[in-house]
């Protein structure tokens, strides 16, 4: 499940979660699970990758807008070929266990 927060006294949500809005300051969060699909609303192909991904490289990144208002950062699927991704397309987002237990969210094709 990939889980994020709403305010209760202003209705902001926020992804990743937080304990305390920072918008309001109210610590009268609701905890909700993200609905899994979503429209890409930018991406960009990593050729050069930071600490801990060098070998990765080439990959893709997105930023997808959900149904409950968040937008999440993740990597879109080695599955879909590079010059398939497009801006608006729909996409369902899947947590991801790396080897070295680091948890990262992949965005799969809807």
């Amino acid at each position: 499940k990939v889980m994020m927060t709403k305010c209760q006294k202003c209705g902001k949500a926020f992804f990743p979660p937080k304990a305390d809005c920072p918008k309001c300051v109210s610590s009268n969060v609701e905890w909700l699970e993200i609905s899994s699909i979503g429209t890409l609303l930018t991406f960009t192909v990593v050729h050069y990758g930071p600490s801990g991904f060098e070998n990765d490289t080439p990959y893709t990144l997105g930023i997808a807008e959900f149904e409950e208002g968040v937008k999440v950062l993740g990597r879109v699927s080695r599955e879909i070929s590079p010059e398939d991704i497009k801006v608006g397309m729909r996409v369902k987002l899947t947590p991801v266990k790396l080897a070295n237990e680091q948890i990262i969210y992949e965005m799969q094709r809807s």
